[in-house]
Formats: structure tokens, sequence, C-alpha cells
């Protein structure tokens, strides 16, 4: 397996793809219909704020996405909602939207996301990017990563947990939870 910054211009697509399924559950209400939610995410991702994993076949089977003052893996501004979903579907999208948004701190780095392919979950994938996330954290003179973790993703929380992740809140979402379709999230912290 070979993990590389940015996403190459032939797997955004595919990339796209992995991103809607790992979050299209979160998403789902607020972004659908599928196919305008594919194109939007394929359009606004930057590649730049990512880490690949591939096999040695050039396949790709997971990224993880980082956020930083400079922008994030999927980030799209109003003008790009709009060309998607038009005036008054990026208007609330907007709002909706903008309560998911964590911010950076200047002390940790922000791991934005991470997605793995259906046929080589629970492979070694996620454990390679994440260990390549807290590379790139050192690399860019951090001392710790920073993740979020939602309720209802038991599994990406027990992964975090044997990487050294630690919690050091949850937040619940109240009455937002019948949008999203979770209840709260949880922020982890690992030292690099």
């Amino acid at each position: 397996m070979i993990t590389s910054r940015g996403i190459p211009p032939h797997d955004r697509k595919r990339a796209a793809e992995l991103y809607w399924e790992a979050f299209g559950a979160k998403l789902g209400k607020v972004m659908q219909p599928e196919a305008r939610a594919l194109a939007f995410i394929e359009e606004v991702m930057d590649g730049d704020h990512a880490i690949c994993a591939h096999d040695a076949a050039g396949n790709l089977l997971g990224v993880a996405g980082f956020k930083t003052c400079e922008g994030a893996l999927v980030h799209g501004a109003f003008g790009d909602l709009v060309r998607a979903y038009g005036v008054f579907g990026a208007s609330w999208r907007t709002l909706l939207l903008a309560l998911l948004v964590r911010d950076t701190e200047n002390h940790r780095f922000l791991m934005d996301g991470i997605f793995v392919a259906p046929e080589v979950r629970g492979k070694g994938v996620g454990s390679t990017l994440l260990q390549a996330i807290k590379t790139e954290a050192q690399r860019r003179g951090y001392q710790e990563v920073r993740l979020d973790v939602i309720d209802t993703n038991a599994r990406a929380r027990a992964l975090y947990e044997r990487h050294g992740f630690v919690l050091t809140e949850t937040q619940s979402i109240g009455l937002l939870r019948h949008i999203f379709g979770f209840r709260a999230a949880s922020t982890m912290v690992s030292a690099v």
C-alpha cells in the first residue's frame, strides 16, 4: 500500500463516491439527490487537503482529509452550492451545513474525514491513513491531531482509540439529529 499527499485528477470521481458512501447517511437529507451531491463533492473537493492510499496497481483504497486555514477536503462556497442546487437550495443548505463546520486550531492539526473502499475495510487501510495524517501533522509542526467522530460510527471510534486518540469532549446536536441522523459528535485527540 502506498500513501501520498493529494488526490490525483483521475481519482476525483472515485474519491467523491467513497466520500458520499462514508458520509451520505449524515449528509443525505441536506445534500440529496445523490447524483447532484456527487457532482458537487467532486467539483469542490480540494485534493491538496488529502492523503490517499493506493494499492500497487494504482487503485484508490481510501482517503484521509484534513482542514487548514487555507481550506479543507470538501468545502464549497455559497456560489458552488448555487451552481449545484440553485439560489433557494443553496441558501437553506448553507445554513444547515454551517452547523456541522468545525473550526481549525492553531495548536492541533484537524483531520477532516477518513473513508475507505468497502472491499478493503478491516485490512489496515484506515490505520495506514491515520499514521499518514499523524506524519503530515508532524511535518507541519503540530504535536497533536484532532478529529471528530459521530456517535453512530462506533467502528471509526474504535479505530481511533486503537491508534491513541482519546476523547476530550462530546457535543449533542439536539433536534438536528432528525436531519443528520446522529445525536452527538465527540472530539478526540492524539499526540503525533
